[in-house]
């Protein structure tokens, strides 16, 4: 089949341009360069994608190491972010704008891949540990808290236990798993309106299907 992120073009609208202060953070994670794009470890990247093109922006700027764009999302002036530092050192670009804005580990929403459930599963948490996920690790380092929300998207599980685990979260999702992931970035998107609109406990109930 096609790539069916194509279908993003057909999908936006254009926001107005927003005003006031900068007081939220959206942060879609994964590694930038051709090769990852569609691979489980962009789940973040992927979403931050549909969000953009369903508000009608661009994250096309080059500001905290980081692709950026900026949109009101429910009532919201937000700095949406794609990091380019590579997954691992995430947490230097979401640090710099952060500092820049003074904005609280609370204002800043992750959207990052979750290999413990399958595609497009949703796992939305107001806060905790990285579990395993080394760019929300090292977010937590940088920033000195875990107090941040977070939208985990389900990439799916490794096929056995000997498998590599850097080897799967960079494989890419086959023609299946596309449309699965596909099919779950409006509940993404609408997540990311709930959360910002301070009904994470809404989000959780509505979208994710694991509450750890």
């Amino acid at each position: 089949m096609s790539n069916i992120f194509e279908l993003f073009d057909k999908i936006g609208s254009k926001s107005p341009e927003p005003t006031g202060k900068i007081t939220h953070l959206v942060v879609g994670l994964g590694n930038p360069g051709d090769k990852y794009a569609f691979t489980r470890h962009n789940a973040g990247f992927l979403s931050l994608d549909f969000i953009t093109q369903k508000l009608g922006v661009k994250a096309d700027k080059i500001k905290f190491k980081s692709l950026c764009g900026e949109a009101t999302i429910s009532g919201k002036r937000t700095l949406l972010m794609k990091p380019q530092t590579f997954m691992n050192l995430s947490g230097e670009a979401v640090r710099e704008a952060a500092d820049f804005y003074k904005i609280p580990p609370e204002n800043i929403l992750v959207i990052c891949d979750d290999v413990n459930f399958d595609v497009g599963i949703l796992r939305i948490r107001r806060k905790g540990s990285d579990g395993g996920q080394n760019g929300v690790k090292n977010i937590i380092m940088q920033l000195g808290s875990d107090e941040f929300p977070r939208i985990k998207v389900g990439v799916g599980k490794k096929p056995s236990p000997e498998y590599d685990m850097k080897d799967f979260v960079l494989s890419k999702f086959n023609d299946a798993e596309q449309k699965a992931l596909f099919s779950t970035l409006e509940n993404i998107y609408n997540s990311v309106t709930l959360i910002l609109d301070n009904k994470i406990d809404d989000a959780m109930s509505h979208y994710s299907k694991g509450k750890k």
